[in-house]
């Protein structure tokens, strides 16, 4: 069954079924029920896009924070003598196991 070929007459005589079957009054009160939440939708719509605004215009005016470079830790001497110390014995033990 293809709703394709429904005409004017066809459509007419489906609004007159409806209008009998539920009365004048009730389609109004349908009809301005589905207005209501049409309108109720849209400005909800509306004031969710306004609430988005300031949040993104917030985000684009935060300042960028840099990171501040800080000196490397300068080395001890216990470190440095204990790396000295370990380079020192591998070497000795490269050279006899040659």
């Amino acid at each position: 069954m293809s709703f394709s070929n429904v005409g004017l007459p066809g459509l007419i005589v489906i609004l007159l079924i409806i209008i009998v079957l539920f009365g004048g009054k009730r389609i109004a009160e349908v009809a301005k029920g589905l207005g209501t939440g049409v309108k109720n939708f849209k400005d909800a719509v509306k004031e969710d896009e306004k609430s988005e605004e300031p949040e993104v215009k917030a985000v684009a005016q935060e300042p960028k924070v840099t990171k501040k470079r800080t000196a490397a830790p300068k080395k001890t001497a216990a470190k440095t003598t204990a790396k000295t110390k370990t380079k020192t014995i591998s070497k000795k033990a490269d050279s006899k196991a040659n």
